[in-house]
């Protein structure tokens, strides 16, 4: 087994950083000359709770929180992109990121590098083409990289992880391996994330491709999140043995980070009319093996054999990626759950219970729609090596208003 951190060298974008974006707090705050901040004991606005197995569930009955109380601002890093989906860190200030409809692009000292390191051939239609992407553990010494990507294979979609290497010059990119292949693809729900956690494994999450039942099938790759070995094979420690299946009963899952080494939190989209219901998008606490219950419960709903979510939004949001905040630049959102929107176009932060781990103890909305300081939608939420945090917008994926200067990359600090 080996075990992966990202790459530890502290790495400090030297980036050209304008269009300053101010907070949703009150105009006290946003004003105030006091620097001392308080973390929030705000509670959501009309939620319940329902208790099982020493867990409460949040559930949002309507909107979807209160007010962000914490000062923060984003800064723009990149603009002109083309739905950016996901970003992997490199070493010597540079990143990459990957637009939907097939490239990926190079930012190198805080410019984004006209010509794509790679285009590759997908289906970009509805919520396919490519997506996440991740560096390898070792990036340094042999310039791997990842890809979750949508293509035509004998007529029919399918989703794949390929395995890249970038060129020493960082201008080209070659296709190295397919990891894993065949992953079930429809117009929707395709998934898309994936990130390498800390035992060094990738682990992918997948979509249920608008098919709910195989969410619950372990012998199918959709609805899941996956786990293999950097070289693509199953992992002996695995929770069913020879299967890349690593946790089961996910709708829609493009956002997940680690708790601890174990341990995941993990957001889902809930349905949008499937099965006669809406709403439901959630966070869930999740370890090897868990079934996180789609399509099987609903809301704050316990069974046995099936993890209750921590919380649930009965108004859509749905969610974008997600990170758990670990830097420093705002130290009242340390250890909170840090979520992208999409339709509800703003940052969730999440903060769990100390105490007990599995329940929310408040949650708050940053960079409300409709106001001066509005992102729009959030689709990448990732943290850095320089300690920062990381968003992409999706205003121009055909969802949203895709302003002038396409869509960004933002930093998000004091």
């Amino acid at each position: 087994m080996k075990r992966f951190i990202f790459n530890t060298t502290k790495i400090f974008f030297g980036l050209s950083l304008i269009g300053l974006i101010s907070c949703n707090g009150t105009p006290a705050e946003q004003t105030g000359t006091n620097n001392t901040q308080v973390t929030p004991e705000a509670v959501p606005i009309n939620t319940t709770a329902a208790t099982s197995q020493a867990q409460a569930c949040t559930l949002v009955e309507n909107g979807f929180g209160s007010a962000g109380q914490v000062k923060v601002q984003a800064q723009e890093v990149v603009r002109d992109l083309d739905v950016p989906w996901g970003i992997a860190f490199l070493p010597n200030n540079e990143m990459l990121v990957t637009e939907r409809p097939g490239r990926v692009r190079l930012v190198r000292n805080g410019q984004l590098q006209q010509k794509p390191v790679a285009t590759l051939k997908t289906i970009d239609s509805g919520e396919g083409g490519l997506q996440g992407i991740a560096a390898h553990p070792d990036f340094a010494n042999n310039r791997s990289f990842y890809l979750y990507y949508t293509i035509s294979k004998n007529g029919t979609p399918v989703n794949r992880v390929e395995r890249w290497r970038l060129s020493p010059d960082g201008q080209s990119a070659s296709s190295d391996r397919i990891i894993i292949d065949d992953i079930p693809a429809a117009v929707f729900h395709n998934g898309g994330r994936i990130r390498f956690g800390p035992d060094r494994m990738l682990y992918i999450g997948t979509g249920d491709a608008r098919e709910p039942e195989t969410s619950q099938n372990q012998n199918s790759l959709a609805g899941k999140i996956l786990r293999l070995t950097p070289d693509g094979q199953v992992p002996q420690d695995n929770p069913f043995p020879g299967n890349p299946v690593f946790i089961t009963g996910i709708r829609n899952t493009q956002g997940f980070d680690w708790l601890n080494q174990s341990t995941l939190l993990v957001t889902d989209h809930g349905p949008s009319g499937e099965l006669g219901r809406t709403g439901e998008d959630k966070v869930s606490v999740a370890q090897a093996g868990d079934n996180l219950g789609w399509p099987n419960i609903q809301n704050c709903e316990t069974q046995e054999g099936i993890v209750t979510p921590s919380i649930v939004w009965q108004d859509a949001l749905p969610p974008g990626g997600a990170a758990i905040y670990t830097g420093n630049a705002i130290p009242e959102w340390k250890g909170s759950l840090i979520i992208g929107t999409l339709g509800s176009s703003h940052l969730q932060r999440v903060v769990f219970d100390s105490a007990n781990p599995r329940q929310v103890r408040t949650h708050e909305v940053y960079f409300q729609p409709n106001s001066p300081n509005s992102l729009g939608r959030l689709r990448e939420v990732i943290m850095a090596p320089d300690g920062e945090l990381y968003v992409t917008t999706s205003n121009c994926d055909g969802r949203g208003n895709c302003p002038q200067g396409g869509d960004k990359i933002l930093r998000i600090t004091r």
